[in-house]
């Protein structure tokens, strides 16, 4: 029994009742102006007793005028972001259950409508009913002991078994109140999402920028894969070269520890294009292109015969991006799973495309996997896709083999991105 009496009570005096009561009542306020309105517009007809405070009916006349003015408030667009965020708010409903955004479509101002008649006007009967009934109540309970209470309230004298039963009936009363806001902010609670959530057309268009954040926050990752992670592993390769020659050979260490300090600096550059693109700074799409590939070689660490064919200035500035970023994983690839190999590199204009191929002798050891690695050729086939084009990558005989396909109309499409 103590617990279905504490359920009972903690649905009727609960935090999610109490703040779907306020809800209600917020209702009843935002009802206020209209009803005025609505007595005002009745005044010709009662003769200006629309706002008397003793008479019902002229009141309820002033609600029943005033209701429909309420609800054409609601076709006003921002009026479906303010419903939805209170009612998200104070109902208890769980985020993206409302679309809380402007009602700009006719059957969206509709539903907004019809939300907002719901709410003022339940509301404006739960907040009369919550300021009118505890007095009242009250007073019922305490007229067993006043008689100039049952005076006022011109009850006649009862027999004392009869004034016994006036504070349950006060009881009740507030019960009766508590359990009639409950209920009706429960109901409300229940076509919020049915009135205010989003439309199959409000789905579609979250849908489509969550595929847009998610494809530029992809995009993002490959330039800080490539970029930062070409200069750690060249990094890496020219320091243990320097530290195991240290006591040998100081003039190779000097010209490891300028080449180092030249990459890094070249890297901190990049590193802040990217943060730019991040911070949305830097609209565009910039970073290095095929023009700088030279400077690329000569920092890779390793023995590059590069061959070029084809007037590479000539490539539209998206695709030449995505092109040195490409020749920059596949040399960083080559240094940390080849060692000091030497590689050979060919970039070709062939017609409408751009032709990359890298090859490098296999390792005579399978190489050691990185936890989390493996992202370099995915992310090459990715760069390549956007494009338009293929890429591939994978041992063919006595080399490992990169190849990749860009079509120069591609870049309409990856400057877009």
């Amino acid at each position: 029994m103590r617990g279905r009496a504490g359920a009972f009570l903690g649905a009727l005096f609960g935090a999610r009742a109490r703040t779907r009561w306020f809800h209600l009542i917020l209702g009843g306020a935002l009802m206020t102006p209209f009803w005025f309105v609505g007595g005002v517009l009745l005044t010709p007809v009662t003769g200006g007793s629309s706002l008397h405070f003793g008479a019902l009916a002229p009141q309820f006349g002033a609600y029943a005028v005033g209701l429909p003015v309420a609800a054409a408030t609601g076709l006003l667009p921002m009026a479906g972001t303010l419903s939805a965020a209170a009612a998200r708010a104070l109902c208890g409903l769980p985020d993206g259950a409302l679309a809380e955004r402007p009602s700009y479509t006719r059957a969206a101002r509709l539903r907004t409508a019809a939300w907002f008649a719901l709410h003022t006007g339940i509301g404006a009967v739960i907040s009369g009913a919550t300021l009118a009934l505890p007095p009242f109540a009250l007073s019922v309970m305490a007229a067993p002991f006043s008689p100039a209470l049952r005076e006022w309230l011109r009850l006649p004298e009862p027999p004392l078994w009869l004034l016994a039963l006036f504070p349950l009936a006060g009881v009740a009363m507030l019960l009766a109140l508590a359990g009639w806001a409950a209920a009706a902010g429960w109901g409300l609670a229940r076509l919020a999402p049915v009135l205010l959530g989003p439309t199959p057309a409000d789905r579609l268009a979250d849908a489509e920028r969550r595929a847009a954040e998610l494809a530029e926050r992809n995009r993002l990752a490959r330039e800080l894969h490539d970029s930062v992670g070409h200069a750690l592993s060249a990094v890496t390769l020219q320091a243990g070269a320097a530290r195991r020659v240290l006591e040998t050979d100081p003039g190779f260490v000097r010209e490891a520890l300028a080449a180092i300090e030249e990459t890094t600096r070249r890297t901190v550059g990049e590193l802040d294009a990217v943060l730019g693109l991040l911070r949305e700074e830097a609209p565009g799409a910039g970073g290095p292109a095929l023009d700088t590939v030279d400077g690329l070689i000569s920092r890779s660490g390793v023995p590059v015969a590069f061959t070029a064919e084809g007037e590479l200035s000539a490539v539209p500035a998206p695709v030449s991006r995505e092109a040195y970023r490409i020749v920059q994983e596949g040399l960083s690839n080559a240094l940390r799973h080849a060692g000091s190999s030497p590689v050979s590199l060919w970039i070709a204009l062939r017609g409408e495309e751009l032709e990359i191929t890298m090859e490098n002798p296999l390792p005579s050891r399978a190489p050691v996997v990185r936890p989390g690695g493996g992202r370099g050729v995915r992310g090459i086939a990715e760069r390549a896709a956007l494009l338009g084009g293929a890429a591939s990558a994978g041992p063919a005989g006595s080399v490992w083999r990169l190849r990749a396909r860009l079509p120069l109309g591609g870049g309409s499409r990856g400057g877009a991105r």
